[in-house]
């Protein structure tokens, strides 16, 4: 297994990811005060573990606005949205009599199993996998903590790890993306789910150390987006995580997090990356996002694409789906790059690159995907033209300086759930969606069929490293073999009845291939 090399500066991870930032004051935070009661529950975090989630999942400015949490989740909706009392408060059991769970309302479990048989249809890779591996268990004696957005397309992800001999225990790493039908049937199903939309900042780190601290119950696998899961057992429970198998990882933050606690000589377990790999930054990235971005603008928006003046920061994978499917429509779509590479191939393929500073004043549409952060300033905004959407489509909500809207001057005017009007003193106003977090994630769907590549990919890691014999992986952080990505992409080839070609033992031997794979060497770019 070839260990991955990444450079990541001591700037940006000491920017971006300093584990020794402190918790913030959460009583100083009116979104996310504890209704009465709650305190008896709290779980009291000691400061110095530094508990603070990722931001590009997680807004801590909501109270500025002065709505509540509730008020500001997902435009997609949920039925149960209208239940107010908090989750912890209730006391509410499944129907074999199980209480090992904490969500919205158990009774809105048949709801959220119709929502899993959709998800199903459009998931056939997992499932494939599911039928294939079920009778081996290849994860039997596996426990696994989870902490992924929970959707349909997650449920039939934990439904498949089931199946292949897996125990396991889930919270939410996003307060906004559950739906909360979905962790309802989860429950009800005897799962062990911990999550609801809407969450508070404290209620985030409760439901994550209730999957991790259970009686009679030891984690030995982590299944991570955003690194939070890893982070808190690290942190607060150094010892279980000691005894971890392996860590999978599929966003660029917790990445990210890892290659710091590798290059600290503090990552005592191998983990898998996920993030990086073909499968996932192809289709989750490239194809995803070139359908979610336009789902999420016309749900907030109502907009019409037809000659729109479209900037978009950032020409990666994200950049190239969101330009690709804005273009389709009949916008005028300018790119933003620093990198030379990326800058080139947006010219190819027919766009203009310019400066932000260049284009600011006439464009209708901005979209961030670049991962960085003060992409878009407060300087920038002020230049923008009155009805222009401002949004997010990369991974981290820095991208947009959301915070330097929080001022006097400015009002803010909550038009939908995720859309805000900003309105400056001369009675211009921007249209801000999401408050700079995931525009796709936080206002629309994704579609389960790339769900199901990603699942599938992550299931795999799982399998891998599980089952992996003592040495072959290290204390470091590793890409999933090209061999299990391409066994991703032939799980999902039938859908489309392609046919594959298979090399004769001439051509192998002329490409120097094996005729089962891998049939492109580690250095090739797709």
């Amino acid at each position: 297994m070839k260990k991955i090399g990444r450079n990541v500066t001591d700037a940006n991870i000491q920017n971006e990811f300093d584990m020794s930032e402190k918790l913030r004051n959460l009583e100083g935070d009116n979104a996310y005060k504890s209704r009465a009661g709650r305190k008896r529950h709290s779980i009291q975090y000691d400061r110095r573990l530094s508990l603070q989630p990722i931001s590009d999942r997680r807004s801590s400015n909501a109270s500025s606005t002065g709505e509540s949490v509730d008020s500001l989740s997902s435009y997609t909706g949920s039925s149960s949205d209208e239940d107010d009392v908090n989750p912890r408060e209730k006391v509410q059991k499944n129907s074999k009599g199980s209480a090992d769970f904490c969500v919205r309302n158990i009774d809105h479990a048949a709801f959220g199993r119709r929502e899993i048989e959709i998800a199903e249809q459009e998931m056939p890779g997992v499932m494939a996998l599911r039928r294939r591996a079920e009778a081996d268990k290849p994860l039997s004696g596996a426990k696994i903590i989870g902490c992924t957005h929970i959707t349909a397309q997650t449920a039939v992800l934990i439904e498949t790890l089931a199946a292949l001999g897996a125990s396991v225990r889930w919270a939410a790493c996003n307060i906004y993306s559950t739906q909360n039908e979905v962790a309802a049937a989860l429950a009800e199903a005897g799962y062990s789910i911990f999550a609801w939309k809407g969450e508070s900042e404290e209620d985030f780190w409760w439901c994550i150390d209730k999957c991790i601290n259970c009686e009679g119950w030891q984690p030995n696998m982590i299944l991570d987006d955003g690194g939070d899961a890893t982070h808190l057992m690290l942190k607060r429970y150094p010892a279980m995580f000691n005894m971890i198998k392996g860590i999978v990882e599929e966003s660029v933050t917790g990445v990210h997090r890892l290659y710091q606690l590798s290059k600290g000589g503090k990552l005592t377990v191998p983990a898998m990356n996920v993030n990086d790999s073909v499968t996932k930054t192809k289709f989750d990235n490239l194809y995803s996002c070139r359908e979610s971005v336009l789902d999420a603008l016309k749900r907030t928006t109502d907009v019409m694409f037809g000659g729109k003046q479209i900037l978009i920061c950032g020409y990666g994978e994200v950049g190239k789906g969101c330009s690709a499917a804005l273009k389709g429509l009949g916008c005028s779509v300018m790119v933003t790059e620093i990198d030379p590479i990326c800058a080139l191939q947006a010219c190819m393929d027919g766009f203009r690159v310019v400066r932000l500073e260049e284009a600011i004043k006439s464009i209708d549409i901005l979209i961030t995907c670049t991962g960085n952060k003060n992409v878009v300033t407060r300087s920038h905004m002020d230049r923008l033209k009155t009805g222009c959407i401002v949004c997010n489509m990369g991974h981290s909500n820095t991208e947009i300086d959301v915070g330097s809207l929080r001022t006097p001057d400015l009002t803010w005017e909550q038009v939908r759930s995720q859309v805000h009007h900003i309105i400056w003193p001369d009675g211009k106003r921007i249209i801000l969606l999401a408050e700079g977090r995931l525009v796709n994630l936080s206002c629309s769907s994704v579609p389960s069929f790339v769900v199901s590549i990603t699942a599938a990919t992550q299931a795999l890691a799982l399998i891998e490293l599980y089952n992996a014999p003592p040495g072959r992986y290290k204390q470091d952080v590793y890409l999933l073999p090209k061999k299990m990505d391409e066994y991703v992409a032939s799980l999902h080839l039938p859908n489309f009845d392609a046919h594959l070609t298979e090399l004769s033992d001439e051509q192998a031997k002329y490409l120097g291939l094996n005729k089962t794979g891998p049939f492109k060497p580690n250095y090739y770019r797709y």
